[in-house]
């Protein structure tokens, strides 16, 4: 997993609260589980006109304003509806690394930081002003900081957030969950060992 200390960006906006895993990658995209190959179905039903692949013109995603935009801001309650991991992986395979918003669905939350993106919590009235400052701003772009735990606006005003000392460490490290238990090889070969020696009944089970 890619590692996340400091991230500087352009941000696109999508001002729409309640927006759910189904909205951020369709169904019909949920072909494979592999990590791969979503970033094509990523906002599909606003992405594209009628069910097609013709670009939605109106569509933030397919604004040249916001070509190449890694932070994505948007409102309330994001990522709500089914627990896909699809979903964060296809918005990381796209290419954002931030996400900012006042509030994240439990589920979704989590999934994005077992793969390196980083869901970021403002106030809502720091979110209006962000929105405000990216509609009159083009090319707009912020720098978030995770080891101040910091968002940092370009003429530099200064936004702090909270984070899980844990998360905040794996992302910084560029730890996924494999990757933290491998660091415990060596405890773990040592509690296999004593266990065989102080409960072999257990291996004489297994192999029945």
């Amino acid at each position: 997993m890619e590692a996340l200390t400091v991230h500087q960006g352009k941000v696109m906006p999508l001002n729409r609260a309640n927006v759910d895993t189904d909205a951020i990658i369709p169904a019909v995209y949920l072909k494979t589980v592999s990590r791969t190959g979503f970033a094509d179905g990523l906002f599909a039903y606003w992405r594209y006109k009628d069910n097609s692949k013709e670009p939605n013109p109106d569509f933030e995603l397919n604004q040249p304003r916001y070509k190449d935009a890694t932070i994505l801001l948007t409102r309330e309650n994001f990522g709500c509806g089914s627990s896909r991991e699809h979903a964060p992986w296809a918005l990381h395979e796209y290419g954002f690394r931030v996400i900012i918003a006042p509030s994240f669905a439990d589920i979704f939350y989590n999934n994005c930081f077992n793969i390196g993106l980083l869901p970021l919590k403002l106030p809502e009235e720091t979110v209006q002003y962000l929105f405000q400052q990216v509609k009159t701003n083009e090319g707009y772009s912020l720098t978030v900081d995770l080891g101040t735990q910091s968002v940092i606006t370009p003429d530099q005003q200064t936004f702090t957030f909270e984070i899980d000392p844990f998360r905040k460490e794996a992302l910084m490290l560029g730890l996924d969950a494999i990757d933290r238990t491998l660091q415990y090889q060596e405890d773990i070969a040592a509690f296999e060992s004593r266990r065989k020696n102080t409960t072999p009944w257990f291996d004489a089970y297994a192999a029945s």
